[in-house]
């Protein structure tokens, strides 16, 4: 019994450490989507920011050719300007966009790298998780056995402490039979003791008075 119990204190702690192996596998988890989720948010709001910025440069590309068209109070050649300006504005926009595709695609890169990296860790604590999850299955049974064990242990334990309480609840009555038989016994005997020396008192009366008559008779007949 006593080895059963600390099988099951062994059993217990063991699983305590793999339900703690557990909870940090689970929080590493936690953490990675988490991490994800941010890059995700990062990535939508560079793109976001990236979509703005080309929509407002488009839009000063815009005004500005409104402007020039509508200055017509100089002999300028508006559609070499206009050309130029356009031009301008098409290369920084080019430039700006190409930095902007170039950004995006390394920390796209990037992300897709950590992403990889990150399902990795998952698939790999995920398996982690249904393998602790396995063996806190299999300790659950084996502390669920052990249990079953125990208390099979206690009932056999306490149906013995019944058995041994009645056995010497028996033994102790047939004791106090046996001492009150053996105070009767005493008692008769002493009764006995009694009579036989009250049969011996009678005995040696009748001697004494067997012998007197006898020499009485002897005397008689010495007289005759």
């Amino acid at each position: 019994y006593v080895d059963e119990i600390d099988k099951r204190t062994e059993s217990e702690n063991e699983f305590v450490l793999i339900k703690k192996g557990v909870d940090e596998a689970y929080m590493n988890k936690v953490e990675l989507e988490a991490q994800l989720e941010s890059l995700t948010d990062e990535v939508n709001f560079l793109r976001s920011i990236y979509e703005e910025e080309l929509h407002e440069l488009q839009s000063q590309i815009k005004d500005t050719i409104v402007v020039v068209e509508m200055d017509n109070s100089r002999n300028l050649d508006m559609d070499a300007v206009v050309a130029e300006v356009k031009a301008q504005y098409e290369d920084i926009s080019n430039r700006t966009r190409a930095e902007a595709e170039t950004w995006y695609k390394t920390k796209y890169e990037e992300m897709q790298t950590s992403a990889n990296r990150y399902g990795d860790d998952l698939r790999t604590t995920k398996a982690e998780i249904a393998e602790l999850k396995r063996i806190v299955h299999k300790l659950t049974s084996e502390i669920d056995a052990i249990k079953g064990q125990c208390n099979n242990l206690e009932a056999q334990i306490a149906e013995a402490e019944e058995r041994g309480e009645l056995a010497v609840n028996d033994g102790q009555a047939h004791i106090k039979d046996l001492e009150e038989a053996l105070q009767r016994a005493k008692q008769d005997m002493a009764r006995q003791i009694r009579e036989y020396q009250d049969l011996m008192n009678v005995k040696l009366a009748l001697d004494i008075e067997i012998a007197t008559y006898r020499k009485l008779l002897e005397g008689e007949e010495d007289r005759l």
